[in-house]
């Protein structure tokens, strides 16, 4: 692989009922020429990090469509199917 190369974590949904979409992270090119563990655990840790972003982008993405299909399908967010299940109790909210 050149140096020149750009590296991209990337995933792409594509569905018949919602529209697609991709998420890309770029990635550090990883370095062929030096074995230093170093330069291996910096790559790996930004492979981790586009990951975890990833998978959160994702997952918004997903709950919202799953959102507009519940409404469409004349069913219940999951805000709301949250605030049934709590009705009548008081929610504390915990601090970081």
């Amino acid at each position: 692989m050149s140096q020149d190369s750009k590296i991209a974590l990337t995933a792409t949904y594509a569905s018949a009922v919602s529209t697609p979409f991709t998420v890309s992270k770029p990635l550090p090119t990883p370095s062929s020429s030096s074995s230093a563990t170093t330069d291996k655990t910096q790559y790996l840790q930004s492979l981790r990090e586009a990951l975890i972003s990833t998978q959160a982008e994702i997952n918004t993405e997903l709950t919202q469509r799953m959102e507009e299909d519940n409404g469409r399908a004349g069913g219940k967010s999951a805000a709301e199917v949250k605030e049934e299940e709590n009705y009548g109790e008081e929610i504390v909210e915990e601090e970081d």
